[in-house]
C-alpha cells in the first residue's frame, strides 16, 4: 500500500456585507471572505492538501482566478472535482485534520454541520475529517479581523 501525505495553506481578506462560506456552510457574519470564488478558505485548503498529496499540482493550476468559469464557482464543488482527480489515480482518503484561524464569529457551532456537508461531496465518513478551531490572541491579521486563515493535513493511500 503507498500512502501519502498533503498540507493546504490559505488565507483570505475579510470584507463587510459578503456572505461568509466556510466549510461549505453560509456562517452567519457580519464580514464574508473575499475571493474569486465563494472564498471557502477551508474547503480551499483541503483542496490544496489532497492536490499536493497526489502530485497534481493546486488548486490555482486546476481552477485559475483568472478565469471566469469560476468567478463566485461554490467550493464544493472544486472539491468534487479533487475527488474525482484523486481517485482516478486510484486514491482514497484516510483522514483530513484542518485548523481554522478566525477571531470571530466562533466556529466551534458549526463543525459538525461542516463536517456533514465535506462527508457528503467528498463521499468519505464524517469520522475521516477533523475541523478545529482557533484565534490568533488578536495578533496579525487574523487577529485584527482582516482576515480568516486555515491549514489542512491529509492522509491518502492507494492499494
Amino acid at each position: 500500500m503507498k500512502i501519502r501525505t498533503g498540507f493546504g495553506y490559505d488565507v483570505h481578506q475579510l470584507q463587510e456585507g459578503l456572505p461568509f462560506w466556510l466549510g461549505g456552510i453560509q456562517v452567519p457574519h457580519t464580514h464574508g471572505a473575499l475571493g474569486h470564488s465563494d472564498a471557502d478558505v477551508l474547503i480551499h485548503v483541503i483542496c490544496d492538501a489532497l492536490l499536493g498529496a497526489a502530485n497534481l499540482r493546486d488548486i490555482g493550476f486546476h481552477f485559475p482566478d483568472t478565469d471566469p468559469q469560476y468567478k463566485g464557482i461554490d467550493s464544493k464543488r472544486l472539491l468534487a472535482e479533487v475527488m474525482r482527480l484523486l481517485r482516478a489515480k486510484g486514491y482514497s482518503i484516510g483522514n483530513i485534520d484542518s485548523t481554522i484561524c478566525l477571531e470571530a464569529p466562533k466556529v466551534n457551532p458549526h463543525i459538525a454541520e461542516m463536517q456533514r456537508v465535506l462527508a457528503e461531496v467528498m463521499g468519505i465518513p464524517e469520522d475521516d475529517i477533523s475541523i478545529k478551531a482557533t484565534t490568533t490572541e488578536k495578533l496579525g491579521f487574523v487577529g485584527k479581523r482582516e482576515g480568516v486563515a486555515a491549514y489542512a493535513s491529509v492522509l491518502i493511500m492507494q492499494p
